[in-house]
């Protein structure tokens, strides 16, 4: 540190002195000297007094609020399928790129996904779908668009 300070000081030699005059040269000559460890003006017996008061329960009538469970439409395992004009419509089918009415999305509007989680965005809310024997990775798709299904309808080939 000593030499980066003598590498300044030798560029800029006035405003070097000016500024950093009297604190650097000190803690470049001892630099613990500005440590120092002060004893504590409480005792023992009064800490102890002192945390004991603050730990103990507060009396007061408004216990702690804690932020409310969020209530969703949908719950988790729930067997639902896309409802196909409204995700046509929707800025998720436009942001992919599809052309109109593509045929290798038809897998969604069948009675075939299940919900995996559920959770509120800026956007909205969102349910995490997967579809059952379709190998593709689950989609976050929004629950307005999908239809509650009772049953899971399909067949294996």
């Amino acid at each position: 540190m000593a030499s980066l300070l003598s590498a300044a000081a030798s560029i800029f030699p006035e405003s070097f002195q000016r500024l950093y005059s009297g604190p650097l040269k000190a803690l470049a000559r001892n630099p613990s000297s500005s440590i120092r460890a002060l004893a504590s003006t409480e005792s023992e017996k009064e800490k102890i007094l002192n945390f004991q008061v603050s730990s103990e329960p507060s009396t007061s009538s408004d216990p702690p609020l804690r932020p409310k469970k969020p209530q969703y439409s949908m719950k988790k395992g729930q067997i639902v399928r896309v409802d196909k004009e409204k995700y046509l419509n929707s800025i998720n089918y436009l942001s992919v790129g599809h052309p109109p009415y593509y045929k290798g999305l038809d897998y969604i509007y069948e009675d075939r996904g299940e919900v995996l989680d559920i959770r509120i965005f800026e956007t909205g809310e969102y349910a995490l779908i997967a579809w059952v024997g379709i190998p593709t990775a689950p989609a976050w798709m929004p629950t307005e668009m999908l239809i509650k299904s009772e049953k899971l309808h399909y067949e294996r080939f």
